[in-house]
C-alpha cells in the first residue's frame, strides 16, 4: 500500500513539475504566476537545469552576449526643416545580473523590449540631438554629432539594464543635398575633363612648334653649310658634260663658250 501511495506520489510530483536548462551566455528567471507574491521570485537568477511547477512558475531566458539589431528606418527634422533618413544598427548586450530588473520593469520577452521600448530610445536620441542642428551643420559636424547621439543613447541604455557596444546611423541626406553634391561631383569631373583635354592639346601644339623650330633650324644649318664651292661642286656633280645650245636664225645650233 506505502510503495502503491509512493509511486502514485512520484508520479504526481513528475506530472506536476517541469524542467529546463539555462544555456551558457544566458540568465534565467522564474517567475511565480500564482499567489500574493506573483512576479519575479525571491531566489529570481537562475542557471544550469531549473525545476518548476509549469501550472504556477514560468522560466525565462534571457540572453546577455552582444546582439545587433538592425533597426527599421525612420526619418528626423533638422533645426531648418530638412528631413533626414536614419537607419541605425545597434550592438547591444544585457548587463550580467539585470536581466530580473529588466523583467521586473517590463514584464516581457528581450525580442518585445528590444523592439518596442529601445526603439524608441534610439528614435529619441537621434530627435534630440539633430532637432537641434540645421541642414548644413548636420552635414559638416556629422562625426561629431553622431559622436553626441551614440554618448546620449548609451546612458540612456545603461539605466534600462543594458550595455551599448557600437551604433551605426545609417544617415541619409535629403534629396536636395544629394543632387546638389551630384551635381558639384559633375561640375568638378567635367572641369577636370576640360582641363585634361586642354593639356593634351597644349602638348599636341607644343610638338608642332618644336617640329617647326627643328625643322627651321636645320634648314638654317644647310643654308650656312652650302658657300659657293660647294654649290659649284654640286653643280658639277650633277653636270652630263653637255653645252647648252641655241638655234639662231636657221635653227643651227650654236654652242657657247663658257670661259
Amino acid at each position: 500500500m506505502k510503495k502503491r501511495f509512493l509511486i502514485v506520489f512520484v508520479a504526481l510530483t513528475a506530472a506536476l513539475s517541469s524542467c529546463t536548462r539555462i544555456d551558457a551566455g544566458h540568465e534565467g528567471i522564474k517567475v511565480n504566476l500564482v499567489g500574493s507574491d506573483r512576479g519575479i521570485d525571491n531566489v529570481n537568477l537562475v542557471t544550469g537545469w531549473v525545476w518548476y511547477n509549469p501550472f504556477s512558475t514560468s522560466v525565462f531566458e534571457y540572453p546577455t552576449f552582444v546582439q545587433t539589431v538592425d533597426y527599421p528606418p525612420f526619418t528626423i527634422n533638422a533645426k531648418d526643416g530638412s528631413e533626414f533618413t536614419v537607419d541605425p544598427t545597434v550592438s547591444m548586450k544585457v548587463l550580467d545580473g539585470k536581466t530580473p530588473v529588466i523583467f521586473k520593469k517590463y514584464r516581457t520577452g528581450l525580442d518585445d523590449v528590444i523592439n518596442g521600448v529601445l526603439f524608441n530610445y534610439v528614435k529619441d536620441a537621434f530627435r534630440i540631438q539633430m532637432n537641434n542642428f540645421s541642414t548644413n551643420d548636420i552635414v559638416s559636424k556629422r562625426d561629431s554629432l553622431e559622436k553626441n547621439i551614440e554618448k546620449s543613447l548609451r546612458e540612456t541604455l545603461l539605466k534600462e539594464g543594458f550595455e551599448l557596444e557600437q551604433l551605426t546611423s545609417g544617415l541619409k541626406y535629403p534629396k536636395t543635398i544629394v543632387d546638389a553634391v551630384n551635381a558639384k561631383n559633375k561640375a568638378v569631373q567635367d572641369a577636370m575633363r576640360v582641363e585634361n583635354e586642354l593639356k593634351i592639346q597644349e602638348a599636341q601644339a607644343k610638338k608642332v612648334i618644336v617640329a617647326a623650330e627643328a625643322e627651321r633650324q636645320a634648314n638654317e644649318l644647310k643654308q650656312k653649310a652650302l658657300t659657293p664651292a660647294i654649290l659649284q661642286q654640286l653643280w658639277i656633280e650633277k653636270w652630263d658634260g653637255k653645252l647648252p645650245t641655241y638655234s639662231i636664225g636657221n635653227n643651227t645650233p650654236v654652242m657657247l663658250n663658257l670661259k
